[in-house]
């Protein structure tokens, strides 16, 4: 595939891919507390809405269920995570975030805003601050779109 012409929509396309990864990169390692994946964080992060089977998580997260067995017992391993029998099924098990799981998972979150806080308001001025909100906007409709 030919190099995107500057000044185009697949040259601005591109560039936003890369600055968003960068940005997301960035971000985890400004949460990076412990030794998780992104594999781990995301199965934390759909865990503390409520408790899931295995196959529900790997369902959600596009993974088959031996890939996401893998990640909830790296993060059994580590106290992150719980095992819970179903209520009312109990051929099932749940998953369950323990304290100490979401007490990572929150210590992470803050640790990211606190970056990206911090680095809003050092290096952007205050109408760079307004842009990046106008543009906030915009980035809203791409994702809804």
């Amino acid at each position: 595939m030919p190099p995107a012409t500057p000044g185009s929509v697949s040259a601005l396309a591109e560039e936003l891919h890369l600055v968003i990864g960068q940005l997301v990169r960035r971000l985890r390692a400004a949460g990076a507390s412990h030794e998780l994946s992104w594999s781990h964080l995301a199965a934390m992060c759909r865990l503390e809405s409520g408790p899931l089977t295995i196959a529900a998580l790997a369902r959600i997260e596009s993974v088959k269920p031996q890939s996401m067995g893998a990640t909830i017992r790296g993060l059994e391993k580590a106290g992150f995570v719980k095992r819970v029998p179903h209520a009312t099924d109990k051929r099932q098990v749940l998953l369950s975030l323990t304290r100490s799981g979401r007490q990572v998972r929150f210590d992470a979150a803050k640790a990211k805003r606190k970056w990206l806080a911090g680095a809003v308001d050092g290096k952007l001025t205050a109408a760079e601050q307004r842009t990046l909100r106008a543009a906030l906007k915009l980035l809203r409709q791409l994702v809804e779109s």
